[in-house]
């Protein structure tokens, strides 16, 4: 009779349990961290030069198969040595509004072997301009290689059980049940075997979460740092609690100040979070030894710059400039994604990567019920049916009452009746039955006192 080893690694081929014989995406997403794992400890001016290396293959396809770029570069492509760096921050920062107006001009019209099929996306970010997407194969291969990285340094248990609270789709993943996979998703189960997982909609009222959780009792949670500071919160009301938990990840918004230590107080686990968009991958994840985040400079070019497109020294505040490094399906260069961090100096944990010590300006409202307040968040699949109803630029969702949501919209044209009842019915069914939804059409939409857009805002 064969026994069955426990193994961390997961073989592919059911007759070869040790060593493993990874599947074929495992063994790239391994080959990967073989190399990050090394990368992480080199000096600045390496990296520095690593990027440079990749920069230029992206700069030289972006010039030769993508319409938005071809006359945008100038002399960049063929700069060298310093005087690419000097070249590089000339280059116009590349705006959301950009993306927006160049449309499938930003898309490849050829993509070398290798990079796998294309992916769409739809976000909307903290901005209100909705963006579509496209990614490649190679590019989620990146993405996967990164996702494992932040699990080895945070020292994760890959047996135990992971719970989200994130989903924001209708109808999927509702109390009491979930839904549960066999393990933590394709990114880490490519290369182990891994505990179960479960997940949560995050439209759940919050006691029904606590009691999900309770019941589910996971090691690990990731949520929204909002989302998370409710919970902690109404736990210490109740009384009803996760109890072997051992971290909290967060992800999607700023962690407010005191949110990690009345994490650890009440629950004792630390918050450890993780800074990314839809559109540009894994731009920071936080360092294993402090609350600082370390810039992800082997997959992504991030900027931090002032007023006057300087870089920024460390304790300055400047606003975050992306570059994806393997993206060709739809390069961004210099995109300004809309947020602003604090730069940091050098860790004392002796990795090499930048750092940032806080991120700004991400969070969101609540919508609020009669019932309670829920997550208003809106997912790719949202954003894509949205942009399918009408030619929207730019949107903006404001709860003016308890029972009555207000879609404001910028739009190419004037919406036909049926384009606008098409909107109206879209956000029924997204924010519920219960409200009257009104539409118009201002000629700016409004922004926080210290000039941040807010996509969803409560006014009551």
């Amino acid at each position: 009779m064969l026994r069955t080893m426990i193994l961390p690694f997961d073989s592919a081929l059911p007759d070869i349990v040790w060593p493993a014989a990874v599947s074929g995406r495992g063994m790239a997403t391994l080959s990967l961290l073989f190399q990050l794992e090394r990368t992480q400890w080199w000096p600045a001016d390496r990296l520095r030069e690593g990027q440079q290396a990749q920069l230029e293959r992206l700069l030289d396809h972006a010039r030769r198969h993508v319409p938005f770029y071809r006359h945008r570069l100038g002399t960049l492509a063929h700069a060298d040595g310093e005087a690419f760096w000097q070249a590089w921050r000339d280059l116009p920062l590349l705006t959301r509004q950009d993306v927006q107006q160049a449309g499938d001009g930003l898309i490849s019209r050829s993509l070398p072997d290798g990079h796998g099929e294309l992916t769409e996306v739809y976000t909307s970010g903290s901005t209100g301009k909705p963006i579509h997407a496209v990614r490649s194969d190679l590019w989620l291969l990146m993405w996967s290689a990164v996702t494992v990285r932040e699990h080895l340094w945070h020292g994760r248990d890959l047996s135990g059980k992971l719970a989200a609270i994130r989903e924001s789709t209708i109808g999927k993943a509702l109390h009491p049940d979930g839904e549960r996979l066999d393990n933590w998703g394709f990114s880490t189960a490519d290369i182990f075997r891994t505990g179960p997982s479960v997940s949560l909609n995050i439209a759940t009222p919050v006691d029904d979460q606590l009691e999900w959780l309770s019941r589910e009792e996971p090691d690990y949670l990731l949520s929204h740092p909002t989302m998370l500071d409710r919970l902690v919160r109404r736990s210490v009301e109740t009384g009803l609690r996760p109890h072997k938990l051992k971290q909290v990840l967060t992800i999607a918004e700023i962690v407010a100040p005191g949110l990690r230590e009345v994490c650890r107080a009440e629950w004792g686990v630390p918050v450890v979070d993780t800074y990314s968009t839809r559109e540009t991958g894994y731009l920071a994840l936080q360092c294993p030894e402090t609350d600082h985040y370390h810039l992800q400079s082997e997959t992504v070019l991030v900027e931090i710059l002032d007023p006057a497109g300087r870089p920024c020294e460390p304790g300055a505040i400047g606003r975050v400039i992306v570059t994806p490094l393997h993206n060709l399906a739809m390069p961004l260069l210099r995109y300004d994604i809309g947020d602003h961090a604090e730069a940091g100096g050098p860790c004392p944990c002796g990795r090499a990567l930048p750092v940032f010590r806080r991120l700004l300006g991400r969070r969101q409202n609540m919508l609020r019920t009669a019932a309670g307040e829920h997550w208003p968040l809106l997912s790719s699949d949202d954003i894509g049916k949205l942009l399918a109803l009408a030619p929207i630029r730019q949107y903006q969702f404001a709860q003016t009452h308890l029972d009555r949501i207000e879609v404001r919209l910028q739009t190419e044209r004037q919406l036909t009746d049926g384009e606008v009842l098409g909107v109206v019915g879209w956000a029924r069914a997204k924010f519920g039955r219960e409200f009257r939804v009104d539409v118009a059409f201002p000629a700016e939409l409004s922004r926080t006192q210290s000039g941040k857009f807010e996509d969803f805002v409560c006014l009551l």
